[in-house]
């Protein structure tokens, strides 16, 4: 019985891309412009604001902010984490990550490795609502309130 070494390998990658291997799952994931590998490498160095607010009210009302922003595209998101690109004025990945403290207070940090974005994703967050000037100083339409 001879196995054409084509069938193999078609049975074979796959199994090797779900078989769990981190490096597998995270090459495919950089391949793909989806890891958060960055982001969470920059968690040192983030912006970290505690809110006055339970857990699911901070990151849903976050979720909302950073949908409606111009300019962000979400492209992650986990119980712990949204991951978006800010595309002002270059794309920029910039992770926000929830910690729950207490049942009234929420840990929020914003991480990146451009500072800019960071900074104004942060101001952002941390007040609620959408800035009228973006990271690179550029006016939007409307300032937007949730």
């Amino acid at each position: 019985m001879n196995i054409p070494a084509r069938w193999i390998l078609a049975f074979l990658i796959p199994l090797i891309c779900v078989s769990g291997c981190a490096t597998t799952q995270e090459a495919l994931k950089t391949a793909l412009g989806i890891s958060t590998r960055d982001i969470e490498a920059c968690r040192k160095d983030a912006l970290v604001k505690v809110l006055d607010c339970d857990y699911r009210t901070c990151y849903d009302k976050t979720y909302e902010l950073l949908k409606a922003m111009p300019k962000v595209s979400i492209y992650a998101k986990r119980r712990d984490m949204i991951a978006i690109y800010y595309l002002d004025p270059n794309t920029t990945p910039v992770g926000v990550f929830f910690e729950e403290i207490d049942v009234s207070h929420t840990r929020i940090e914003v991480s990146s490795q451009g500072s800019g974005s960071k900074e104004f994703i942060a101001k952002c967050v941390f007040a609620g609502k959408i800035e009228e000037t973006s990271a690179s100083g550029k006016k939007f339409p409307e300032s937007v309130e949730y």
